[in-house]
């Protein structure tokens, strides 16, 4: 079973042109970022060679490097394979921007190592097999990181964007740390395979359970420990693009790792529903008022990070790894292509009058949006009575076709040409088609990795109304907003909004943030 150490060979290179660079930490360090480049890309193709083996030997866990429970085992299943494909591949391009990039700039071999050997630790991570691993390499990513967003060291808000990462990082640390003590206590194993196949619902492992959702709200930026992602951008635009796409996914992978243990404590589960989809809606409505690119795409992924924290909450766990996916390829072309849009922007000449709808438009958009979303899942030969689906993923579907609503209100507007209208309606079927064959490969991908989900008890049907009603409330709102944007409440709401309700603010005073001057 040699084929189970594969996934180690793209770290190891990683981690060697990360002790290239420390020797030439300078400006124009040789061939080092072509290397770096170069070892991101064959841990692409080792990525790509595990799903081979995968494919063909099935999933398992290697033997330890080490002894009693501690040391280096690597796990290979659907989830490892998908995060190994995923982060090689938004590395190789991040490092492949920065070589010219940073071209010229005074630590550019510092940076490059730096990037190469925090990869390597985001790649150690979401391959292992063990406990003590995932935490060891945890930590390393985290202070890896901390040294890229302290690239600028004279930077003032540079210093405090990153002692403010660095007190939610000691603490997510430590609640991981926290859950680890528990479950080897409770379970006498720090094998990641054995411990998901054995947890059982117990005080012991509703602890667990609840210090690995502190850990993942801690590290995915969650109300009201958010702030910090929004005021990393004196890092250079590929440190954004590898936090924002690759980094922060952390505490995803960490819930969709350990979900056999998170489904044996489903108070825990309610919390990071509530968590989440608070938190998805918070950040989805202060990112309209932000004038700045790279801050609305900050605050993008604060939202982006609630709704995955609000599916890990609702178990439905495929569908988050899904997100994670689709979410990281997004957000790096998103940051890395920043400047682009911006030039784009200012050349667009100002768009001509547009169509306002009517409350009326907005009622009918939203009937219509819902009544395509049925009628397509009827069609694709399912039955409204949830055999076949989960109702967590219907009324997520749900959710997500609300978005669509609002466009379908533009172009039900009664001054709205005909082509919109029809445009607006496909967009309409075309995203309800993508979310049914989307999460159905996405369930039979993952069939015997992650757990089913479970059929919904009287607190899960209380969170999903209340996640239908609030995500609806937000999106009536919004496309109804041309009609009451005028009054004089709409106009201090959005300066409240634009400074995110000031919660950040208290969290700046409750760390003394701006008092001090130097981080070491």
């Amino acid at each position: 079973m040699a084929y189970l150490f594969l996934p180690l060979l793209a770290p190891a290179a990683l981690l060697a042109v990360a002790v290239l660079a420390a020797r030439q930490p300078g400006m124009r360090p040789g061939r080092l970022p072509q290397l770096a480049e170069g070892a991101a890309l064959a841990g692409l193709g080792v990525a790509v060679l595990s799903l081979v083996m995968l494919v063909l030997n099935g999933p398992g866990t290697s033997a330890l490097l080490g002894f009693a429970g501690i040391g280096l085992s690597l796990r290979l299943d659907v989830v490892s394979v998908t995060m190994l494909i995923l982060v090689s591949f938004v590395g190789w391009v991040v490092l492949r921007y920065s070589a010219t990039s940073l071209d010229g700039e005074a630590r550019q071999g510092a940076f490059t190592g730096w990037m190469a050997g925090t990869l390597a630790a985001v790649l150690l991570l979401v391959s292992a097999g063990n406990l003590v691993q995932l935490a060891a390499a945890w930590i390393a990513t985290s202070y890896g990181l901390h040294r890229l967003l302290l690239f600028y060291p004279d930077r003032q808000t540079a210093q405090r964007a990153a002692r403010k990462k660095a007190w939610v990082a000691r603490a997510s640390e430590i609640t991981l740390l926290g859950a680890i003590v528990t479950l080897v206590a409770g379970y006498g194993t720090t094998d990641i395979a054995t411990l998901i196949g054995t947890a059982v619902a117990g005080p012991v492992t509703a602890l667990a359970a609840l210090l690995i959702a502190a850990t993942a709200i801690l590290a995915s930026a969650q109300f009201p420990f958010h702030g910090w992602l929004t005021e990393v951008m004196e890092a250079p635009t590929p440190v954004s693009a590898l936090l924002h796409a690759g980094v922060i996914n952390a505490g995803g992978f960490l819930l969709i790792r350990m979900a056999d243990v998170m489904l044996a404590a489903p108070g825990v589960l309610a919390l990071l529903a509530m968590v989440g989809g608070f938190t998805a809606i918070f950040g989805g409505l202060v990112m309209l008022t932000q004038p700045a690119v790279k801050t609305a795409l900050a605050w993008s992924t604060i939202a982006q990070m609630g709704f995955m924290i609000l599916q890990c909450g609702l178990a439905l766990f495929p569908l988050a790894l899904l997100h994670i996916v689709a979410h990281s390829l997004y957000k790096a072309h998103a940051f890395l292509s920043a400047g682009e849009a911006v030039r784009n922007v200012a050349a667009t000449r100002r768009p001509g009058p547009v169509a306002i709808p009517s409350a009326r438009n907005v009622a009918l958009a939203f009937a219509v949006a819902i009544a395509i979303y049925g009628a397509i899942y009827a069609a694709m030969g399912l039955t409204f009575g949830f055999d076949g689906k989960s109702v967590q993923a219907i009324a997520l579907g749900v959710i997500l076709i609300f978005g669509v609503a609002y466009l379908l209100a533009q172009g039900l507007a009664d001054a709205a040409p005909a082509a919109l209208t029809r445009r607006t309606a496909l967009y309409a079927g075309a995203a309800s088609v993508s979310y049914f064959l989307l999460q159905r490969a996405a369930e039979a991908l993952t069939q015997g990795t992650l757990p089913a989900t479970p059929a919904p008890g009287a607190l899960e049907w209380a969170l999903i109304v209340l996640a239908l009603v609030s995500f609806g409330a937000v999106a009536v709102a919004q496309a109804s907003f041309p009609l009451w944007a005028g009054h004089p409440a709409a106009a201090g709401l959005r300066v409240h909004l634009s400074n995110g309700l000031y919660a950040n603010a208290l969290f700046d005073r409750l760390l003394g943030g701006w008092s001090r001057r130097t981080v070491n």
